[in-house]
């Protein structure tokens, strides 16, 4: 049995604004696909007070902005990068193309085509996002992408120098100052100075998120991502400071971030709660954070780590941190996350930042049926086949006759009879005079 500490409480004030954003997106979509550049200019103006000559960065003008980021920074930049491509490898290495004969002549393959064209959206407004430039470009540099067009906002009408450098070290072939609904719609559709992209990428607020829900279909799209969640499963071995420390550490991203902790430990609980209590006023991101886990925030008692497992995967979590005394536990019996954080030493942060597994993940529930961005979603999966023995076609063509019958397409079937006729004299079941004209 469980014992909920504390529910979520979201108003009727936030499922309102849910139309509100997706009415808002419908328009601004429909604006840039009507009146391109224009329209991509004139919501620019609206939202972010931003209207250069030209928002695509020049390789000259990029070279200035980056030459005023502190060292250290651009340092750090190039560390963090490392860690993510190094992953990213692994996983391209991991998937092979390959050819096999399954029947005498009969040659099945499959080959990993990477997209030809990606728009990366990199965050901004009031943070810089420089995390989401690495796992967006450096990932699809990786899978071997051959064009990479990256926005990202402005910042209060400044250049966001750290992030533009960011992107440029990613490998980014071109970069926008451009942010919001309008950079997406733009990179979906296209407009006179931006060319459209096959596939779009990265994480964003709700508006961007719900354009990239609008736009699916028409482009790829990495995944459906809302806002950032945190699930802490923690046992009476945990350090209940650490616990709160952790979980406002995800709730600052937004007044609508989940942030809930699993327990075996009733008293784990309530002191973590009370860490919360106290450390709240003082965060500069309280703004953020204390809405979050006043509105969205949970904690839950159970009887045992298993039932504690069980219910972390109902809630199918972007972030699950394991913070017991045998964390690797998860690894055999959860099924539904973004991603796993496993131990003391380990924190969600650091796989938000700095670690190289990537951090745009499933949220809403969608770990159910997906894992987050990683370097296949960059790739095309294709097969082809080849029959090189007359026989083995024959055969083959016999059978798709008889299947394709039985689902009554007639000319799937003859496809099949005419392979099997000439490789091996079957008889064509159907008149052929019609088809030839002959009497």
């Amino acid at each position: 049995m469980s014992e909920v500490l504390k529910s979520a409480t979201p108003s009727d004030e936030v499922r309102h604004d849910r139309v509100a954003v997706r009415n808002r997106v419908t328009e601004i979509i429909d604006d840039v696909r009507a009146h391109g550049d224009p329209a991509v200019r004139r919501w620019s103006e609206e939202f972010d007070s931003w209207s250069p000559e030209s928002f695509r960065l020049s390789p000259e003008r990029i070279d200035e902005i980056v030459a005023t980021v502190d060292p250290q920074v651009v340092e750090d930049i190039r560390y963090v990068q490392h860690q993510v491509r190094t992953f990213a490898q692994h996983q391209r290495d991991s998937l092979v193309d390959f050819e096999v004969e399954t029947l005498p002549g009969v040659h099945l393959g499959q080959k990993h085509i990477p997209v030809e064209r990606v728009g990366a959206y990199i965050p901004g407004g009031r943070y810089p996002l420089t995390a989401s430039a690495h796992m967006t470009i450096v990932t699809a540099k990786v899978a071997g992408v051959p064009g990479i067009a990256a926005c990202t906002p402005p910042i209060r009408g400044e250049i966001p120098s750290a992030t533009v450098a960011a992107m440029h070290l990613a490998g980014a072939d071109e970069i926008y100052l451009l942010g919001g609904v309008q950079a997406v719609a733009a990179l979906a559709v296209g407009t006179e100075t931006i060319d459209r992209v096959d596939l779009l990428a990265g994480p964003g607020n709700a508006y961007v998120a719900e354009a990239k829900r609008q736009l699916y279909g028409e482009v790829g799209i990495d995944l459906f991502a809302g806002p950032t969640e945190i699930l802490v499963i923690a046992d009476e071995t945990a350090d209940p400071f650490i616990v709160a420390v952790d979980l406002l550490s995800q709730a600052e991203h937004g007044p609508d971030s989940p942030a809930i902790l699993i327990t075996t430990s009733r008293a784990l609980a309530v002191e973590a709660m009370e860490h919360i209590d106290r450390l709240l006023p003082g965060m500069p991101t309280r703004d953020f954070a204390e809405p979050a886990w006043r509105d969205h925030g949970q904690v839950h008692v159970v009887d045992s780590i298993d039932e504690a497992f069980t219910l972390a995967d109902v809630f199918a979590s972007e972030h699950v941190q394991v913070l017991t005394a045998e964390p690797r536990r998860a690894l055999e019996k959860m099924r539904n996350y973004g991603g796993l954080f496993l131990g003391e030493g380990t924190c969600v942060s650091y796989g938000d930042k700095v670690i190289g597994t990537n951090h745009v993940l499933p949220t809403r529930g969608a770990a159910r049926y997906t894992g987050g961005l990683w370097v296949g979603k960059y790739l095309k999966t294709v097969t082809y086949s080849e029959v090189t023995d007359p026989a083995a076609s024959a055969a083959l063509g016999e059978v798709c006759g008889r299947a394709s019958r039985v689902e009554l397409f007639e000319g799937h079937a003859r496809s099949g009879d005419v392979r099997a006729h000439k490789y091996a004299g079957a008889p064509l079941p159907w008149d052929t005079r019609a088809a030839t004209g002959s009497s």
